[in-house]
């Protein structure tokens, strides 16, 4: 028996091979994927295949070739495509037809009609993304592999992602990567969390590479790519010229330009963090976080306690099917609360059921706001939900109240709920994929929520007369230090002379004003394509979506927008598909429709993966008119195509939502200075544990070696754990046999080299401060408030000679740190 994708007589999908070109300019990539596929069945079929995207591309174009010919795809309004498309198929015409999910737009469906026995197609994606600033200054491209089940709350209605499904086993097709990198800022460095062949750079100036994934890719994780540039943090425009074919004042025929703001915050603003707030952690507590995910989510939140500020409030929920609560109301912070929270955590388990998310949140949001406590929501989920845009909508309504940090957990995580929670909820969007560490880039996040709210964001534009300028993207409402803001604007008409433009930011910090200024060139940059556009155009779709959702404005106008936007500017929406048909193929078909299971690899999704239909219907079924091969009505053939499709569907669904119940029901005064922000952490983030080299990774081939360093790599982590878990809520440790345990000393070692006149608790808290600085030092992104709290409770001490206390602290665990590293 083959596993992965194959048909009901167990022979392979028609699915053969996959090639993708990636050409990255600065951060904006734009990704070609080819897909080849040969029915090697006796008979005509179709083939329907459920694939992730990233949540914010582009997709803007889709075309099929079938030997010579090429079928270049149009973009038009949805029902009409889905007609246009039962139509050919039914009259054995050749016919493709890519949909984005309505309930997520990181899932699409492509439709592959009536390949006659033997025939090959070539169908080719065009994309255009963003590339996600990370926390280390990297920016990230995903090739997403894997897309996970989606759990279906009962009574929602079914849609694309009722289609994904579990399987088991390998995938029969095959993946090439290349990826073209330029800048005009040098390139540092490309790594990634598969194995690539050697970076070559094309200039000796480092502006542009090439690169190549090593042959041998397992479809069980998304190919990464982290690209690093010298002076990332430039605020930099790109414009970009119109179409001159395009009509006149629309948005595609006017140049557009594409800000990139990263805010730098006064130091002496930044040099202290916020002692108040109310900090409520949502853990997804489903079966799929079953194993090392819950583990690692445990070792997180015990972490995020112990850095807590004294005197703020907090709460934990756990969601599955259902929800619960660690206390009914967030309760204040101190060393009562705190270890009966982590009593708590200690005993958490992923039996939860499903993943009904929006239940804890509307709990949440039914709760009153503490005054002077601004609540901070931190949301864990390996994003396995298909209500998404209805999570998304309620995470908007409440904006004003909260900020939204979210975490996307293990491959396949949905970018659409994962990324548009933090944007609807002005937080900060992560991702743990592969052997990524949850903790350094929690740790991330809760020191931009510690960060003071920027408050009252202006974009101001001065142009030169005779250029006016339309605002594409929705209102800036959040900035953290060092994170990029993207503006898109139209530009219209044409200027008199001036040829420079200028936007300013202006925001309060702190109750400080702040200004930040930009200026740039009005002229067209060259070879940009027209990826500007047509981010522009996806970005002022989604608001426009969103606005339809929300009912506050005339829906059927809106909708209209979005479909003649969508179809000008020739990227996907969720009121549009692309319809591509062979009128010169035609076929006549036999025998019944068949539905046909294609499973998947594991919990997993193979990066196209769906079901196989094969288009044999008979004549008597379809009735005497369909016997000829001319097309038959619209109506009889949306009748018959669409509803079979649509009982399919929904008969799949309702199996697999039971499957899914199944298979988850089993499976102060030292507070007032929390001080010393680490501005710069560029040298102590280490996020992402595993090697990731444009050189060919380097792994230790000797197994037993192997188990080895990875045991010993584990013990040295465990025993950060174990000193964090000592720490009090205060800051200090007490001075015990545990604690020189962590040391690899005796507790009489600590004791006797205390010096005279020193508290126990104060030395304890040197010796666990210099250990930290002196053996953790590469992990300090996730001990960071750690130490700040302990150095806060020393210096609410009244401690005599710190700098001897230092060195008797160095000699006894053989460090050579300084006092002033440690922050004191």
């Amino acid at each position: 028996m083959n596993c992965g994708l194959v048909t009901e007589k167990n022979e392979p999908v028609p699915l053969k091979s996959i090639s993708v070109e990636v050409r990255v300019q600065d951060h904006v990539a734009t990704v070609s994927s080819t897909l080849q596929y040969v029915n090697e069945e006796e008979r005509p079929l179709e083939a329907l295949f459920v694939f992730p995207l990233p949540a914010d591309a582009a997709v803007c174009h889709f075309s099929a070739k079938i030997g010579e010919q090429e079928i270049v795809a149009e973009v038009q309004e949805r029902e009409t495509a889905r007609d246009r498309y039962d139509d050919a198929v039914s009259s054995g015409q050749q016919a493709f037809l890519l949909e984005e999910s309505k309930e997520s737009p990181d899932v699409f469906r492509l439709s592959v009609g009536c390949l006659s026995p033997g025939q090959n197609a070539a169908v080719t994606i065009i994309y255009v993304t963003e590339l996600a600033v990370q926390a280390d200054h990297s920016l990230r491209f995903c090739l997403p592999a894997v897309l996970n089940p989606r759990y279906t709350p009962a009574g929602s209605a079914a849609g694309i992602v009722s289609e994904i499904s579990s399987g088991c086993g390998s995938v029969p097709y095959t993946l090439t990567l290349s990826v073209h990198v330029s800048s005009p800022k040098p390139i540092s460095k490309l790594e990634s969390s598969c194995t690539l062949d050697p970076l070559v750079f094309l200039h000796s100036d480092h502006t542009q590479a090439t690169v190549n994934l090593s042959p041998g890719h397992m479809f069980d994780k998304d190919v990464e790519l982290f690209v690093f540039y010298q002076d990332t943090h430039q605020p930099s425009a790109i414009v970009e010229a119109g179409v001159t074919t395009a009509p006149s004042g629309s948005l595609m025929r006017d140049p557009v330009v594409m800000i990139s703001l990263y805010p730098e915050f006064p130091e002496e603003v930044m040099s202290s963090l916020a002692t108040q707030g109310e900090f409520i952690f949502v853990m997804d507590r489903s079966g799929s976080m079953s194993n090392t995910r819950i583990e690692s989510a445990k070792d997180t939140l015990l972490l995020l306690l112990k850095s807590l500020p004294m005197g703020c409030y907090f709460n934990i929920y756990g969601f599955g099917s259902r929800f619960e609560s660690f206390y009914p109301k967030s309760v204040k912070y101190n060393q009562k609360t705190m270890d009966q929270a982590l009593k708590r955590v200690k005993k958490m388990k992923a039996d939860l059921g499903g993943t009904k998310i929006l239940e804890p949140l509307k709990h949440i949001y039914s709760q009153p706001c503490y005054p002077d406590h601004p609540r901070q929501l931190f949301i864990f989920t390996d994003g396995e939900v298909r209500n998404t845009k209805e999570v998304l909508d309620l995470v908007k309504h409440h904006a004003h109240s909260h900020r939204c940090f979210s975490f996307g957990i293990g491959e396949g995580a949905s970018t659409a709920l994962i990324t548009g929670m933090a944007r609807e909820g002005s937080g900060h969007a992560q991702f743990i994929t592969g052997t990524d560490r949850m903790q350094p880039k929690v740790m991330q996040s809760l020191r931009f929520a510690l960060q003071p709210a920027v408050v009252n964001i202006s974009v101001d534009w001065t142009l030169p007369d005779g250029i006016t300028v339309d605002t594409l993207s929705p209102p800036i409402n959040v900035l953290f230090q060092g994170q990029r803001s993207l503006i898109y604007a139209h530009l219209k008409g044409e200027s008199s002379g001036g040829s420079e433009g200028t936007v300013t930011v202006k925001y309060s910090l702190k109750d400080q004003p702040v200004t930040n200024q930009l200026h740039f060139c009005l002229k067209p940059t060259e070879e940009t394509g027209l990826a500007v556009h047509r981010l522009a155009a996806r970005t002022l779709i989604r608001s426009l979506e969103q606005k339809e959702r929300s009912g506050d404005a005339d829906v059927e106008s809106v909708r209209s927008r979005i479909v003649e936007l969508s179809v000008q500017a020739g990227v996907s929406s969720v009121r549009t598909a692309f319809i591509a048909i062979n009128k010169d193929s035609r076929q006549t078909v036999k025998g019944p429709l068949l539905q046909r299971r294609v499973p998947t690899q594991g919990t997993a999704y193979g990066l196209l993966s769906g079901q196989l239909r094969y288009m044999c219907v008979d004549e008597s079924f379809l009735g005497p008119q369909s016997a000829q091969p001319q097309a038959p009505e619209r109506t009889k053939s949306k009748s018959l195509l669409g509803s079979l499709r649509q009982a399919l569907f929904k008969n799949q669904d309702s199996q697999k939502f039971i499957q899914s119940e199944r298979k988850d029901a089993q499976n102060s005064r030292n507070g007032d200075l929390y001080s010393t922000l680490l501005v710069n952490d560029r040298a102590s983030y280490s996020s992402r544990s595993r090697l990731r080299t444009y050189e060919p990774t380097r792994y230790c081939r000797d197994p037993i070696l192997a188990s080895h360093q990875a045991s010993s790599l584990d013990k040295q982590r465990d025993l950060l754990v174990q000193l964090v878990s000592l720490q009090k809520a205060s800051g200090c440790w007490e001075l015990d046999a545990t604690l020189a345990d962590v040391f690899g000393k005796m507790e009489d070692e600590l004791t006797n080299q205390k010096p005279a006149q020193v508290d126990g608790s104060v030395w304890a808290t040197l010796l666990a401060l210099i250990w930290l600085y002196g053996c953790k030092i590469e992990q300090q992104v996730e001990w960071q408030f750690v130490a700040m709290k302990a150095a806060s409770w020393i210096g609410s001490q009244k401690v005599g000679d710190l700098s001897r206390c230092v060195c008797e602290g160095n000699v006894l665990l053989g460090c050579h740190v300084t006092k002033e590293a440690l922050g004191i």
